[in-house]
């Protein structure tokens, strides 16, 4: 007895450091960025130049609040309720779409307001569909490994919701979603043939989707040659390759960003990072890479370790949560530099936007709590 007391007290004690000094070092980051690229438009559009970086603030303690409570709950929890957090995701998204209920931003109707908090479904959902997925490929691993069935089965769950977000219309919150759940069943042992044949499918939905909506054409012919059209539909990028030049290697100082003065739209939101790579220059742009590939590597080994030590759920949860996060890395900071064609998607931890960084707080402490049972299941 006493024995089984010691470690369940090591085990709430277990903390992978590593782990939460990458994400305290990010959070501190974005914070910095975000702010420094918000001042203008906020001084501008509000009266008050750190309105963005209060509610900011405000987010982030929500969100800490969140993820500590999120961090007490067992992930055994989660996969028993997996399916009743995925019914409240349709639910959510059903709800948003209805004129009254849901907030239309902008020609896109992706929000619902909760007194002062106003969140964005397609952020939640997208975990519960990574927790859904992880659930079924638990329960349903033999299957889906053998049969057509199995695989079919869990994609026409994920193609009912991106059909909704699709209805808002939330393009990049698809992308990541369906990028996802392909990744999750490719690790799961998917056939390759059977996963060859739904990716290609996938991609030429994507490519019809894109064809048929002339913004989004004409967003894709942009990024070709940005510079043919520069102040019209190339604005966006060509203002950000400049940021970055100006850059340099050093960068230009804390605050002193040219761009952020009403020349790059969205400053403090889609591209906070060629902001700061402007003010932080070569070097800065760098580290910040650093941070989340180490933290996403991190995060990796975490869910090798849960699969490793016979907690299957454990590690879907945190694979999917580490191709989630690297996907919106490598699209937001793609679409900054000009790899990909212009798309709105936050910056993981940088991007201003309350639900992103609710839900990418969340995912954190869920990682962490699955660190923490590594730890204490089996010593280290």
């Amino acid at each position: 007895m006493l024995e089984a007391i010691n470690q369940h007290r090591a085990d709430a004690q277990y903390l992978d450091r590593l782990y939460l000094g990458l994400l305290a070092a990010l959070l501190i980051i974005g914070f910095v960025a975000m702010s420094s690229a918000s001042i203008e438009f906020a001084a501008r559009q509000y009266g008050d130049a750190f309105y963005f970086a209060k509610r900011y603030g405000f987010y982030l303690g929500l969100a800490a609040v969140l993820g500590v409570m999120t961090y007490q709950v067992p992930m055994d929890a989660w996969r028993k309720y997996s399916w009743l957090l995925l019914l409240g995701g349709f639910i959510a998204l059903a709800l948003v779409l209805i004129p009254g209920i849901g907030r239309e931003v902008n020609g896109s109707r992706r929000w619902l307001a909760f007194g002062p908090l106003t969140l964005q479904v397609s952020e939640f959902v997208k975990l519960t569909v990574v927790l859904y997925l992880a659930g079924y490929l638990v329960r349903r691993h033999e299957e889906v490994k053998s049969k057509f069935a199995g695989f079919v089965k869990p994609m026409a769950v994920v193609a009912m919701v991106t059909l909704l977000l699709m209805m808002e219309p939330d393009f990049g919150a698809t992308v990541v979603t369906v990028g996802t759940a392909l990744a999750l069943l490719f690790l799961a042992g998917v056939k390759l043939m059977q996963f060859l044949a739904v990716i290609a499918a996938s991609a030429g939905v994507l490519a019809i989707t894109v064809m048929v909506s002339p913004y989004r054409m004409k967003r894709l012919t942009a990024f070709t040659d940005p510079w043919a059209d520069q102040f019209n539909s190339g604005y966006q990028l060509t203002q950000s390759l400049i940021a970055f030049g100006r850059g340099e290697w050093m960068g230009i100082g804390l605050g002193n960003s040219v761009q952020k003065l009403f020349y790059l739209p969205e400053a403090h939101t889609d591209f906070v990072f060629a902001i700061w790579a402007e003010e932080f220059g070569f070097i800065g742009a760098m580290l910040v890479l650093a941070l989340y590939a180490i933290f996403i590597a991190r995060i990796l080994r975490i869910a090798r370790d849960a699969e490793l030590k016979g907690m299957p759920f454990n590690g879907f949860v945190a694979y999917g949560i580490a191709i989630m996060l690297a996907a919106q890395v490598f699209i937001n900071i793609g679409v900054n530099t000009g790899l990909l064609p212009t798309k709105g998607l936050t910056l993981p931890f940088m991007s201003y936007g309350g639900s992103s960084l609710l839900v990418c707080v969340i995912m954190a402490s869920m990682v962490a709590r699955i660190s923490q049972e590594n730890g204490g299941t089996h010593e280290r």
